[in-house]
């Protein structure tokens, strides 16, 4: 590593949407800080230009840890990926109060915790940015089943737009990519299509690196995906 690489911070990590951010990053010349739930599992442990590093959305001090061995490690950083999240399908009448504690815990507060100690640095940064992997359910309730889920991710959205706003002045930008079903482990147990026709984590990971590349005078605020067309998404 040399002190030109830009360095961004990536929660769930260890497979999926997260892991192919962390491949897409590190082959365009990206150091790299993953949040993962169990370290010694990792595939990027080899890599000189990863660190590895234990994250919990439900354990503050991990966060707090995972951040300062990052500064420790790469004494920068330019851009913040929340990629960690879960889905529970329940529907607003079934949802329990600690079923709502637990995704809104994983899905908002967990973010929100690590984009305020990662602030400082951004803002230090010369193109300071995050990137908040939402969801279509963010922007509108699909099925009954999806209802708690989707209040989580209209709150992680609501969540990015805030933090947009927080960067107007000082130049940090915010993004929330919103997709549909991807071919992960929990897209396609969602999902009623062929993993070949959903959106790629490859395609997620492409999007995530054209936004972390861009300049602070290229503010994009929300990006939709859908493996096909939807109205009005």
């Amino acid at each position: 590593m040399t002190v030109s690489n830009r360095v961004a911070m990536i929660s769930g990590a260890s497979r999926g949407i997260g892991a192919s951010i962390a491949e897409k990053l590190l082959s365009e010349g990206w150091s790299v800080s993953l949040g993962v739930r169990n370290p010694e599992a990792s595939v990027f442990n080899e890599n000189a230009n990863a660190l590895v590093c234990r994250f919990d959305a439900l354990d503050p001090e991990s966060e707090r840890s995972w951040m300062e061995e990052t500064i420790a490690r790469f004494g920068r950083l330019d851009g913040l990926v929340h990629n960690a999240g879960i889905m529970t399908p329940k529907t607003v009448l079934e949802a329990e109060d600690a079923d709502f504690d637990l995704i809104f815990n994983v899905n908002v507060k967990s973010p929100m915790r690590l984009s305020q100690l990662a602030w400082p640095y951004l803002e230090n940064a010369p193109n300071g940015r995050i990137v908040t992997l939402a969801s279509l359910s963010g922007k509108r309730v699909k099925s009954a089943g999806s209802g708690l889920y989707a209040m989580s991710k209209f709150a992680a959205v609501a969540l990015g737009h805030g933090l947009r706003q927080c960067g107007k002045e000082n130049g940090v930008r915010s993004t929330i990519i919103c997709p549909s079903f991807v071919a992960t482990d929990m897209g396609n147990a969602l999902a009623t299509r062929d993993s070949a026709e959903l959106t790629q984590p490859e395609d997620i990971a492409n999007i995530v690196h054209m936004v972390l590349e861009l300049p602070k005078t290229a503010s994009i605020a929300e990006i939709p995906v859908h493996y096909t067309v939807e109205d009005c998404y």
